[in-house]
């Protein structure tokens, strides 16, 4: 018997009320090419691994023939299948049951596939998004990957294709973001999604957001790869007085000089070849809400002078337009390099850096925060649980290697790490043979100690202050209260020593 979804399943079901809303296909029949694509489909492999993770996967698709052909498809796949029939009514209750991975057509009335997937990806960039069209042009490509889509399927689907294809997405993509643990009642509700930890260097960081978040003023984060960001920016966007606006990403680093361009400021119809309509750019899009700007530091030099008026300005000119327009955005950058190094080897206006800097937060990186890392190897496990894995638990040994890794990745590395062992785990448990090599092989080298020639006491001092600066995210009051001494004192002291923010 064929099976589609009743029209009237306009709303978010579960597992167990799936067999209310599928109802009998009395009178229909399937289309010659959805026959093919379901005849592959039992052919493909009935993933197992699938199964025990159960999967949630969010189908937003207006055709009700591809629909439930989609959903029947994912079910016998092992995985938790939903629809929806339009992008408007999966935005709406997304969040209610929030998605592994999401399925959705290009064109559909009202609001589009790539719109919905820049909306969706705005909001929730940890679920990722496949795309299906049966427009197979490279323009739509481009255009869906521009979005923030994570690929990029044509129909008639292959369903091998499209299996492999969310086994893809699911195993690259990070899962849904932690809530933080933190007992400080000054600290605004839900603005530290995704932080996990309780080292004073993370609280440090904390206490900081709090005060820089309810501000208009622009903010810099600066860190290595791999430190959360991108979490961090999230967290003044959540709380300040622009939470119930947008909040767009885009990564300096990831197109090149014109396209970027065009993605900044808009463009207007005819502005070069192939402008066919007109669009508007990221800080129009951003109106009222938060623009971060990831990799700032990548900025082409040629732009710098652009969106230095910008910042001054608060004006947006288009390409091929005559006419500024006034913008409400906070801008909020992110970078791993050293800003000011860029500026003495002229790849930064220093300008720039002075408008972007009005706040500045600094991340440790993970071998500065103690047992952070512990805690954070823990939820990602108890996250990997809850999204239907195994149960796993790491054993003494393998927490202690866990500690004494030096993370050049930072949380990112981390996370991949475990990820890699949950494969290889046995009996629910994680030993040090589970971990990966890299692992292994840094405990050995770091066995034998280093004879380490006696420090000076200056040099002692000079270290210990810049430890505590930098946990604390070079908050000088916060670093005296840490030292037991005054401010006037650690002034005193940073200029003695030669300590400056340059040294971070």
């Amino acid at each position: 018997m064929n099976l589609r979804i009743s029209p009237n399943a306009c709303s978010v079901v579960t597992p167990d009320q799936l067999d209310d809303v599928l109802v009998p296909m009395a009178d229909e029949t399937l289309s010659p090419t959805l026959e093919r694509s379901l005849l592959e489909r039992t052919n493909a492999d009935r993933s197992l691994d699938a199964r025990e993770r159960r999967v949630r996967v969010l189908i937003v698709e207006d055709d009700a023939e591809i629909r439930s052909a989609a959903h029947d498809a994912l079910v016998d796949l092992g995985y938790d299948a939903y629809a929806e029939a339009s992008a408007e009514r999966a935005l709406a209750v997304v969040h209610q049951h929030m998605p592994s991975v999401v399925l959705a057509d290009v064109r559909m009335p009202g609001m589009s596939g790539i719109d919905f997937c820049r909306h969706l990806t705005g909001d929730w960039p940890q679920v990722p998004v496949v795309l299906m069209t049966a427009f197979g042009d490279v323009d739509t490509a481009v255009e869906a990957l521009r979005a923030g889509a994570f690929d990029f399927i044509t129909k008639p689907i292959s369903f091998d294709h499209l299996k492999s294809t969310l086994e893809r997405a699911i195993m690259e993509m990070p899962g849904d973001a932690p809530v933080v643990r933190l007992d400080d009642p000054n600290v605004p509700d839900g603005s530290f999604d995704g932080l996990i930890g309780s080292s004073e260097a993370l609280r440090g960081i904390m206490e900081r957001i709090a005060r820089v978040a309810p501000t208009q003023a622009t903010v810099l984060i600066t860190g290595e790869s791999g430190t959360g960001k991108e979490l961090v920016a999230r967290a003044v966007h959540r709380g300040s007085p622009r939470r119930e606006g947008p909040f767009i990403a885009l990564s300096c680093a990831a197109m090149p000089y014109e396209l970027l361009e065009a993605e900044l400021f808009g463009y207007r119809r005819g502005a070069f070849t192939g402008a066919a309509q007109s669009r508007d750019g990221l800080f129009q899009r951003a109106e009222g809400g938060t623009l971060f700007l990831d990799e700032i530091g990548d900025l082409p030099l040629a732009l710098q002078p652009k969106l230095l008026r910008v910042l001054e300005e608060r004006r947006v000119r288009p390409l091929g337009s005559s006419q500024e327009v006034p913008l409400d955005v906070r801008i909020v950058a992110a970078t791993n390099r050293n800003l000011e190094q860029s500026v003495e080897q002229g790849q930064f206006r220093e300008d720039l850096l002075y408008r972007l800097n009005v706040h500045h937060l600094h991340l440790p990186p993970l071998r500065e925060r103690g047992d952070d890392v512990v805690e954070l190897s823990r939820h990602f496990l108890a996250r990997a649980a809850r999204n239907g894995g195994r149960p796993c638990e790491l054993t003494p040994d393998a927490e202690q290697l866990i500690r004494s890794h030096e993370w050049p990745g930072n949380v990112r590395e981390l996370e991949n790490s475990l990820s890699a062992a949950l494969a290889l785990a046995v009996d629910g448990v994680i030993g040090v043979a589970e971990l990966p090599a890299r692992l292994q092989s840094g405990a050995q080298r770091s066995e034998p100690p280093a004879r380490v020639e006696p420090a000076s006491l200056e040099e002692v001092e000079r270290r210990h202050i810049q430890i505590v600066l930098r946990a604390t995210g070079w908050n000088k009051a916060l670093a005296a209260r840490k030292l037991g001494i005054d401010r006037a004192t650690l002034y005193r002291k940073l200029i003695r020593l030669g300590l400056t923010e340059r040294q971070r």
